[in-house]
């Protein structure tokens, strides 16, 4: 019997909380909501006597059902949403430390007015009092992983090691993170700082706060050298902490992180260029990428994404503020520079027009948002894609319960970015299947979403993403780029890696989570590994 008061068994009151942005529905026997890490501690502690499973959950912003439970206990983290310190380190670089549950859009609210809620700062050390009146004196700062759903936590953003359009630039979360407090799966807790703890080429050498020793060797899988976030990161004598960045919930419960800031651009100008057919678009890319620096995003639309923006606009009050995409274009690319002084801002500017008419465009058709308000159009032109195709899907499964959004994840080295945008398309095409297709095509990292309208259309579209799961692991390339695995691609991240690796990773789990209750499923069925013996 249940002893924790925190532990809540699970009603309709909390039915939200089986769900996640993947539109998957599971199923749990209880829920708790931690408010500190001594409760978070205490609970683990209780769920381990009873070797109940926990799944962890931030906003449930993912796609890839990594917060959605098979079984078990639901731990949410958004209560633990408490900015607990900052530091600055020698060099004038500013770091601010955050429970899990803080939301980055709350986040960049309190870095742009440098103000932080009075009752979480009534804990601070006066280090990081002091720190404040310096980041108040400083340039503005910013946390730059830029994922689509700014209602995203921390911890879930760190858990898959998010990134977003402006990672073209900046990268994904995983360099900005410095240190992480982590309560394993039996209550034990560790501190891993960057820079202090390191593999000795494969082999993990760790010791918790409770002079536990964890030992185990690592994969032994080379990574893809593209944008990944496809299972564990692991290189030889890498940095310990890189390990539980991109984890997918199943290592451990971050319940503190530190965050590395960086000073924000003086000069944030976005710019959408339209052309006439898709080839003209990926030649604009490949000239970009090739000519210009300080692009903080290059992002793609394709002509189904455009025609569903314009249906949008015109049948939807809550979209009539879309800018008018112009006639007779196919595909759209949107920019964003970054830059420090005005004049080298407008140099860019100038050489993007420039290089669209050598792509055989015309600069005529191109927006350019140099004020505030401005970009926040082109944002909301943005990210109204993914939203009006979800209500599209949401509208289709009145009729058809079993269809969903079957939305790609993948990247390719450049040199296979052509190469896989003529594969999508003569494979859709071959099937019949509906598609919108955008994403961050500089960094060749396209979201192919499959708009079935029947339950032919979703099994089609199913068999589809497994035989582009097999052609982009052949190119080298990721099955995750950024959402992570979670338990909607665990079978692709076998056809990456391949049965041996990913008895490797199961091996690596088991050291952290000897029964594999933390995020089970997550990555790879527990039923298969967790009977097995360390080999």
């Amino acid at each position: 019997m249940n002893s924790n008061p925190l532990i809540k068994p699970m009603n309709e009151e909390f039915a939200d909380y089986l769900r996640d942005e993947s539109r998957t529905t599971g199923q749990a026997e209880s829920i708790s909501f931690p408010k500190t890490a001594q409760e978070l501690t205490d609970i683990l502690k209780t769920l381990s006597a009873s070797g109940t499973p926990v799944t962890v959950q931030g906003g449930r912003t993912g796609l890839a059902a990594a917060a959605v439970p098979q079984e078990g206990h639901i731990m949410n983290l958004t209560r633990m949403n408490q900015v607990t310190g900052l530091r600055r380190d020698e060099a004038g670089r500013f770091y601010v430390r955050t429970q899990p549950g803080v939301v980055l859009s709350q986040l960049r609210k309190m870095l742009e007015s440098r103000k932080f809620p009075s009752e979480q700062m009534e804990a601070w050390d006066d280090q990081s009092k002091a720190v404040l009146t310096e980041l108040a004196r400083a340039p503005e700062q910013f946390f730059s992983p830029d994922p689509t759903e700014s209602s995203a936590t921390i911890g879930g953003m760190i858990a898959c090691n998010a990134s977003g359009a402006r990672s073209y630039l900046y990268g994904p979360v995983r360099p900005y993170i410095t240190m992480l407090k982590i309560a394993l799966i039996n209550g034990d807790t560790l501190t891993v700082v960057r820079g202090r703890q390191r593999l000795h080429g494969r082999r993990l050498q760790l010791t918790t706060d409770s002079g536990r020793q964890i030992c185990c060797d690592l994969p032994t899988y080379v990574m893809p050298k593209t944008k990944n976030a496809s299972g564990y990161y692991i290189e030889d004598d890498m940095d310990v902490i890189d390990i539980f960045i991109g984890s997918d919930g199943t290592l451990g419960v971050i319940y503190e992180a530190e965050l590395a800031l960086l000073p924000l651009p003086q000069i944030i100008w976005g710019v959408s260029c339209f052309f006439a057919n898709e080839d003209q678009a990926v030649h604009m890319v490949e000239a970009v990428r090739q000519e210009l620096q300080q692009i903080a995003a290059i992002e793609f639309f394709d002509r189904d994404a455009l025609a569903i923006l314009r249906r949008q606009r015109e049948e939807s009050t809550a979209f009539s503020g879309l800018p008018l995409v112009p006639p007779g274009v196919d595909s759209a690319i949107y920019l964003e520079i970054h830059d420090e002084k005005e004049e080298d801002a407008y140099q860019r500017l100038f050489a993007i027009g420039r290089l669209m008419e050598s792509v055989g465009g015309d600069r005529q058709h191109s927006w350019v948002a140099r004020t505030a308000a401005d970009r926040d159009r082109l944002v909301f032109f943005r990210h109204a894609v993914p939203e009006s195709v979800n209500m599209l899907i949401d509208q289709r499964k009145k009729s058809e319960p079993t269809i969903t959004k079957l939305g790609t994840d993948m990247s390719v080295p450049d040199k296979d970015l052509q190469r896989i945008m003529t594969m999508y398309r003569h494979m859709l095409a071959e099937r019949g299947l509906q598609s919108a297709i955008w994403g961050h095509i500089g960094n060749n990292h396209l979201h192919v979403n499959i708009l079935p309208r029947s339950a032919a259309d979703q099994a089609a579209g199913k068999e589809l993403y497994k035989e582009w799961a097999t052609q982009v692991s052949a190119m080298g390339g990721a099955v995750s780029a950024e959402h992570g695995v979670g338990k909607l691609k665990a079978p692709f991240l076998e056809i990456m890696y391949g049965s041996a690796h990913l008895a490797e990773m199961a091996r690596l789990k088991k050291a952290f989570d000897p029964d594999f209750r933390l995020g089970r499923d997550n990555l790879f069925a527990a039923a298969r590994f967790a009977g097995e013996g360390d080999k």
